[in-house]
């Protein structure tokens, strides 16, 4: 029976191609069935993708490290008083955060300073912020102008919005340019962001706003942790380090209390959750974060599995029910193809042709059409899946596992559903089929 298979191949494909409109018509159920398939498929995996990392930072994935330290502490709260302002944050130590501790997806150094801006005949004191050029990534902004800053060196600046109103009204500031401190800035964009009044801010190239106050050192760093659950890890993970690095001693004063940094690491969540709160309970709150965060985390875990089985779960049964369509179809144009044939049948089994030869015909003639379909509707949904895509702004993510499992569905969609046709041709007589007008 197998070495006939290569002979059967040729003439299933010679029996296809005497009907194409009847074989294209046949096929349809299976183009569309695995087209609409891989549209959501991909369409649902690229959104669900865009929801884990959502979920995972869930806007709370933001570890802040400041220069200098204020705290007001004391031996009644075991926390040790902050030495004030300091300029031992410098670049380096980024480049250490980033070296030696896991988890974090980006890395911004800052440099903030109040004074005048001039933009034409318009002069503004407000703040200035050297930030790198993937700060938006970190707080995920959107831009309503133009693009984010890029590290090409030139001397460029983003607008909140709020500014961009107060300096250019209702007309475009792209290719404007603004005076900082005997420096130029081009204006390339025009932020949505609305984060700690980011809305009221220019942001600048870090490094030039540096060499242009003649400073080495940096005021902060902005942190992105690839999860929420982990920031307050991170946090202490940072902590030790630039301990470390500045040569602060773990030893013990004379209070009982560890000598005081002279940085200050906040995550973003015990940044909202101390606001405004004494040193005494912003203490007892921070103690209880790290459970938080997990808490928080697990949750957060728990929402996104569940949607996860309900999508797949609802794709499973659209790709049931699409395919078992296209399957009746095939099936129902066999026996139709069976009966058209049944003179052709008989003859081939009066040449020689045995029950197991015809019916391994009729099944690769299933199989043959329901894999073409199969194909081109990968073809098909490949592209209705990128113009979805670009149309609604979503995320399309088709894997190389999906589409060899699209293939192979469509073929034993065709093998499962061409059983009982070819099973039929089979079965029938040689004198009766012979004797068929």
């Amino acid at each position: 029976m197998f070495v006939m298979l290569p002979v059967s191949i040729k003439l299933a494909i010679r029996s296809l191609a005497r009907n194409p409109l009847r074989t294209v018509l046949t096929m349809l159920g299976i183009i569309i069935g695995v087209a609409a398939v891989l549209t959501m498929v991909a369409l649902g995996t690229g959104a669900r993708g865009s929801v884990e990392n959502e979920v995972s930072s869930a806007g709370t994935n933001i570890v802040f490290v400041r220069s200098g330290n204020y705290t007001r502490g004391g031996r009644s709260v075991g926390i040790a008083s902050g030495n004030g302002a300091a300029t031992t944050l410098v670049y380096a130590d980024a480049e250490a955060i980033v070296e030696s501790i896991s988890g974090i997806s980006s890395l911004s150094p800052g440099i903030s300073l109040r004074t005048f801006i001039t933009a034409g005949d318009t002069r503004e004191f407000v703040r200035v912020q050297g930030v790198a050029s993937n700060f938006s990534e970190i707080y995920t902004w959107s831009m309503l102008r133009g693009e984010m800053l890029e590290d090409t060196g030139t001397p460029q600046a983003v607008l909140g919005q709020n500014l961009a109103t107060k300096l250019y009204g209702d007309r475009n500031p792209l290719g404007q340019f603004i005076q900082v401190r005997e420096i130029l800035y081009s204006v390339v964009g025009v932020t949505d962001g609305a984060a700690d009044d980011h809305a009221d801010v220019l942001f600048v190239p870090w490094e030039t706003l540096q060499s242009s106050m003649g400073n080495s050192h940096v005021d902060s760093f902005t942190i992105a942790a690839e999860k929420a659950g982990e920031t307050s890890i991170i946090a202490d993970q940072i902590k030790g380090l630039l301990r470390a690095r500045h040569g602060i001693s773990n030893i013990e004063q004379a209070d009982g209390l560890l000598e005081p940094d002279d940085f200050v690491v906040e995550t973003q969540a015990a940044q909202a959750l101390t606001k405004g709160l004494y040193t005494p309970a912003a203490a007892f709150a921070l103690a209880n974060l790290p459970k938080l965060d997990e808490v928080t985390l697990d949750e957060m875990s728990d929402t996104l599995d569940r949607a996860s089985n309900t999508m797949t779960a609802l794709l499973a049964s659209i790709a049931a029910v699409s395919l078992i369509v296209g399957g009746i179809g095939i099936m129902n144009i066999m026996l139709v193809a069976i009966t058209e044939r049944t003179r052709e049948i008989g003859l081939r089994m009066a040449t020689g042709a045995r029950s197991g030869d015809v019916a391994m015909l009729f099944l690769i003639e299933s199989v043959t059409l329901s894999v073409v379909g199969g194909f081109i509707g990968l073809m098909l949904g490949l592209f209705s899946a990128q113009i979805v895509a670009w149309s609604l702004g979503w995320p399309a993510t088709i894997s190389v596992f999906s589409t060899v499992i699209a293939i192979g569905i469509a073929a034993l969609v065709g093998l499962v559903f061409g059983i009982y046709p070819a099973r039929r041709a089979s079965l029938l007589d040689p004198i009766d089929a012979l004797r068929t007008e």
